[in-house]
């Protein structure tokens, strides 16, 4: 029976090698080799040349991460709370907008954020740029909100923060509500109760979000190429560059990959181990 049953899983194994392993041989063996085929170094040691652009798309990632949970686990937490028919229809208002295309979903915050938008527009017929001219004594005629870093922040909150709600939710609307009598029972308040109950066990879908969401927000190009207009080079960015740009050098790009996918890897390990110690506590 168990030889009838790995039989089944011959396909996917394959289809896996073929999608996901055989690609990253090929790209560790460009990472190692010159356009001639020889071993070197150098493809690593010069992305010191890059260390901005990392920082950057490490930072704004953070930053995206942050935001999304900030505001993903109180409306996971508030539709766990309510009843099912509500449920439903967060659910899917949640999930509209990933209906619709990802770059479609971009286009438009560019519409909403450019220096002629939709945006602007309401804050000159509501007055509060003439009233910004008049407090600053400056004379803009509109708001600097497209090609910043806070468009590229928003960009990432608004397509991903669906990947922080979800698992979120998931746990919390599991979630067994007799620990939360017992915990009320021995005495303890509703604070007490989330950071010492509801907190620790839903910790599993707080790692599951944050990882969904930074590993797709800190490789990027997107985002950071339409809202951030070019001025915010990311690393997804600068791969695509190095593949197809004007400065074709693959064996650069697929160093830049593979040191990205290492340290996307740790950051995944660190997590996890955090949150297995912090279930052991509870069960403490």
């Amino acid at each position: 029976m168990k030889n009838k049953r790995a039989l089944f899983a011959v396909p996917y194994v394959v289809w896996m090698a073929i999608i996901v392993v055989i690609p990253i041989l090929i790209m560790a063996v460009y990472s190692i080799t010159t356009e001639e085929g020889q071993l070197t170094t150098e493809n690593f040691t010069g992305m010191g040349l890059y260390l901005s652009v990392f920082t950057r798309s490490f930072w704004l990632a953070i930053i995206a991460t942050v935001i999304s949970l900030l505001i993903g686990y109180p409306v996971a937490y508030w539709m766990s709370k309510e009843g099912p028919g509500f449920q439903r229809v967060a659910m899917a208002l949640i999930m509209l907008p990933m209906w619709i295309n990802f770059l479609l979903r971009t286009y438009a915050w560019m519409s909403i954020l450019e220096n002629n938008g939709l945006l602007n527009q309401l804050f000159q017929v509501l007055g509060i740029i003439k009233l910004y001219n008049a407090v600053t004594g400056q004379n803009i005629e509109y708001f600097q909100m497209i090609r910043t870093p806070g468009a590229v922040v928003l960009g990432m909150v608004y397509n991903y923060i669906s990947f922080m709600i979800l698992p979120i939710y998931s746990v919390l609307s599991k979630l067994d509500h007799s620990l939360v009598e017992a915990a009320q029972d021995l005495g303890a308040d509703s604070f007490e109760v989330f950071r010492r109950v509801i907190l620790p066990l839903s910790l599993p879908g707080v790692l599951s979000g944050v990882t969904m969401v930074f590993v797709p927000a800190v490789s990027t190009f997107a985002i950071s190429r339409l809202l951030g207009g070019g001025t915010e080079m990311m690393l997804g960015d600068l791969i695509e560059n190095q593949f197809l740009g004007g400065a074709y050098n693959p064996h650069l790009g697929a160093a830049i990959s593979m040191v990205m996918m290492v340290i996307v890897l740790v950051c995944m390990v660190v997590m996890n181990h955090f949150g297995e110690g912090e279930e052991q506590a509870v069960m403490l």
